[in-house]
C-alpha cells in the first residue's frame, strides 16, 4: 500500500509540474495567465501519467541516455494519442489539434511535441525524479496517508465537477461539423458563455483555445451570431 501511495504522490507532483509548465508556456506567448488543463485545479494528469511511465519503464535504461530519449518520445506520444482519442470519444470534443504542424498523426500528436517529450523525460529521469523520490521517501507513513487521502479527495472532486461542466457545455451545443466554420462556432460559443457569465465554462474554452466541439448550436441566438459573422 505504501508503494502505491508513493506512486500516487509522484503522479500528483508531476501533474502539478506539468500544469506549471503548460501555463508558463502559454504565458510566454500570450502574456496572459491561463489555467491550463481539463481540470479546474492546478494539475494536468497526462503529465503525471507520462512521468510514471518514464519512471517505471525507462529507469532500467538509465545508463543509455539515447535509449531513454527515443523510447520516451515513442511512449509519451502513444499516451498523448490515446488521451486525445479517448477524450474526444467521451466528451465529443477535440481538445487539441496539431494538423497544422509537420509530422503529425491525425492531428493528435506531432514530431515537435515528441522531441519535447524526449527532452523533458531526460530532465525528469536524471534531474528531477531523484530529488522528488528522495523527498517523498522522507515522509512518515502517517504523513504519506494523510497527504495522499487529501490529494485523492481533491482530485476526485475536481474530476466530478469538471465533467459536470463539460456536460453542461455539451448541452449548449449540438452537432458541430468539424470541417465547417469551427473557428466561428467556437467564437460564438465563447461569446454566449461570457454573456451568460459561465465562469468555469469560459475557463475550459480559454484553456483549450483550439477546442473543436462536435456539435452545432441550434438555438436562434447562435444562428444569429453566425449569420452576423458571415
Amino acid at each position: 500500500m505504501t508503494i502505491f501511495l508513493n506512486y500516487f504522490l509522484l503522479f500528483l507532483i508531476y501533474s502539478i509540474l506539468g500544469w506549471i509548465l503548460e501555463s508558463a508556456h502559454i504565458y510566454i506567448y500570450t502574456k496572459k495567465f491561463v489555467n491550463r488543463g481539463f481540470l479546474l485545479g492546478p494539475y494536468c494528469p497526462i503529465y503525471g501519467f507520462g512521468a510514471l511511465i518514464i519512471i517505471l519503464y525507462l529507469e532500467q535504461y538509465k545508463d543509455n541516455i539515447l535509449t531513454v530519449f527515443i523510447m520516451s518520445m515513442f511512449l509519451c506520444s502513444i499516451l498523448e494519442y490515446i488521451t486525445s482519442y479517448l477524450m474526444e470519444k467521451i466528451f465529443k470534443a477535440r481538445w487539441w489539434d496539431y494538423s497544422n504542424k509537420k509530422f503529425n498523426l491525425n492531428g493528435r500528436i506531432c514530431g515537435y511535441n515528441a522531441l519535447l517529450f524526449g527532452i523533458a523525460s531526460i530532465v525528469v529521469l536524471y534531474v528531477i525524479n531523484p530529488f522528488v523520490t528522495l523527498l517523498v521517501g522522507k515522509l512518515s507513513t502517517i504523513a504519506l496517508y494523510i497527504i495522499s487521502i487529501i490529494g485523492l479527495l481533491f482530485f476526485l472532486t475536481d474530476i466530478i465537477i469538471s465533467c459536470n461542466i463539460i456536460n453542461t457545455l455539451k448541452t449548449t451545443v449540438n452537432n458541430i461539423e468539424i470541417k465547417d466554420s469551427t473557428i466561428e462556432i467556437r467564437k460564438a460559443v465563447k461569446e454566449i458563455l461570457k454573456n451568460n457569465h459561465k465562469i468555469f465554462q469560459n475557463r475550459i474554452i480559454n484553456a483549450f483555445p483550439q477546442i473543436k466541439l462536435e456539435s452545432l448550436i441550434k438555438t436562434k441566438k447562435i444562428k444569429e451570431l453566425l449569420n452576423h459573422k458571415k
